[in-house]
């Protein structure tokens, strides 16, 4: 069995990306070796500032909070930077799918990897498993790997300082 390379840690460095954005191409290229992600070369500065513009994009996806509008938003990054399924054994360790042309530039590979690991992910586990945090003044976005389903925050902190919120504002408001 090969590792899928379009599963769940694409979307998680999309995901950690935008959260913590790279300062540097050498950067971007150990965030994605972390991902267990194998690109044709390191990262370039100017690879950086595409994959960039690429996750301005991806976030609009992510922020999108209506089913047909994500699926659109997402089949316009598919048109973009996916490609027919093809098989491969490039690096000679067993045969696997990429959804990319061969010889795709840095950049652009890790746009498909991201953009078809994304709809792998919400076509496999639902359609609202990715989001942004809903706690109040937070900008940071997630990807629902939960068991149910029902994440809506980034993070234990923002949940429960929400949880805190909403609890504080019941007991000035009081019952009924």
């Amino acid at each position: 069995m090969h590792y899928n390379h379009y599963g769940r840690e694409p979307v998680r460095l999309g995901v950690g990306l935008l959260n913590e954005p790279c300062a540097s191409g050498a950067e971007l290229g150990r965030r994605c070796a972390a991902a267990g992600l194998v690109l044709p070369g390191p990262p370039t500065d100017a690879d950086l500032a595409s994959v960039t513009a690429f996750l301005v994009r991806w976030r609009r996806v992510v922020e999108c909070a209506d089913r047909p509008g994500r699926a659109e938003l997402l089949n316009a990054l598919l048109a973009d930077y996916a490609a027919a399924p093809r098989l491969t054994d490039h690096a000679g360790d067993g045969w696997h799918l990429h959804f990319r042309d061969p010889g795709v530039a840095t950049d652009r590979q890790i746009a498909a990897l991201i953009t078809v690991g994304t709809a792998l992910h919400l076509t496999g586990l639902g359609m609202d498993r990715l989001g942004a945090c809903a706690a109040e003044g937070c900008t940071q976005v997630y990807v629902d790997t939960s068991r149910n389903g029902r994440q809506r925050f980034c993070s234990p902190a923002c949940a429960n300082r929400s949880a805190v919120r909403r609890h504080r504002a019941s007991r000035v408001t009081g019952p009924g």
